[in-house]
């Protein structure tokens, strides 16, 4: 019952990060100050060719954050879906989500802001928890 439940509660706090992420990436365009409106405009006014696309740095801004939510949401899902299993595979899949949510917790504590990171943190160490647990069961 352990596993589940960190498993579970690793789960929304994704799940929240991911709707919050898509809350805010969704409006970076509308800049509170005259400073941020420039660097804003500089990115997506010039584009230019990368692979056979004409994009400007906002477009690949605007981009990575909408895959950060998709995959913010894949995870969410694995963590729930995972919960309910005990086998080699279940303990794999939670050991491979913990590591990466560690390390996206650290990109996130050095490129972003604490509340995310924090977020990210809690869950990956939740998601550890239910991996040792998994194991001694």
């Amino acid at each position: 019952m352990l596993p589940k439940l960190l498993l579970r509660i690793a789960a929304v706090l994704i799940l929240f990060h991911a709707v919050a992420h898509t809350f805010g990436h969704s409006r970076w365009k509308k800049a509170p100050g005259t400073e941020k409106q420039q660097v804003i405009t500089a990115m997506t006014s010039h584009s230019f060719p990368f692979m056979g696309a004409n994009r400007s740095m906002g477009d690949f801004f605007e981009g990575y954050g909408y895959a950060c939510t998709l995959a913010l949401l894949l995870i969410a899902w694995l963590l729930w879906v995972i919960a309910t299993e005990t086998g080699a595979l279940a303990k794999k899949i939670v050991a491979a989500i913990s590591i990466c949510l560690l390390f996206w917790s650290a990109a996130e504590f050095i490129y972003f802001f604490p509340f995310a990171a924090i977020i990210t943190l809690l869950a990956a160490l939740l998601s550890i928890s239910a991996f040792f647990s998994i194991k001694k069961s």
